[in-house]
């Protein structure tokens, strides 16, 4: 839920610095499917009841999902912002495939949460000496915020790469008179318009 903080940082920085919502849609993502797919693959397997079903499976399934969000995101990568995001995928991979599959998940960021109990919550697992440490789920957002969860370095790099998507895009959008942004103007067309 942490990616939810970065859509609406996002929404409002674009809106303080004159963007408009408009140049969301025109944002152009190539293969949507693949990253939406591969991300509602982890929503349902990290229900409990999945998870529970799913067993030993859950660690290759979330491998495998985390890998398909990972290339719809390196096919985006000429979008303004998703390199950011991409950096972050590719660390949050790396701690997964580094561990078995898991995301190891902080003592200290667990307890912060109030779960001190170390067996395996869907994802993540508290691992007492993780593969590529500085990578995992070390850190927590405070507990009294809406959708507080353990997250990574990785995880606010996709954050702000998300951050930056929507931001760029606002600033790209037309202009409510429909003109294009002045740095959209070709180095022909002169800087000021008659009508």
């Amino acid at each position: 839920m942490f990616i939810l903080y970065a859509l609406v940082i996002g929404f409002v920085v674009g809106l303080l610095l004159g963007g408009r919502p408009g140049g969301l849609a025109r944002l152009e993502f190539r293969w949507p499917w693949l990253i939406i797919g591969g991300l509602l693959v982890q929503v349902v397997l990290f229900t409990d009841q999945v998870a529970t079903a799913v067993g030993d499976l859950g660690a290759p399934i979330y491998l495998g999902s985390t890998a398909l969000v990972f290339l719809g995101v390196l096919r985006n990568a000429d979008i303004p912002g998703m390199k950011i995001v991409a950096l972050g995928a590719a660390s949050n991979l790396a701690a997964i495939v580094a561990n078995g599959g898991y995301m190891p998940a902080g003592r200290d960021a667990m307890t912060a949460l109030g779960k001190t109990d170390p067996t395996i919550y869907s994802n993540s697992a508290v691992v007492a000496h993780p593969a590529l440490e500085p990578l995992t789920d070390i850190f927590a957002l405070p507990a009294w915020l809406p959708f507080s969860n353990i997250f990574s370095v990785g995880d606010v790099l996709i954050a702000l790469g998300v951050a930056v998507v929507i931001v760029r895009a606002m600033r790209a959008g037309p202009e409510p008179d429909g003109e294009p942004e002045p740095e959209q103007r070709s180095s022909a067309e002169p800087s000021v318009v008659v009508r």
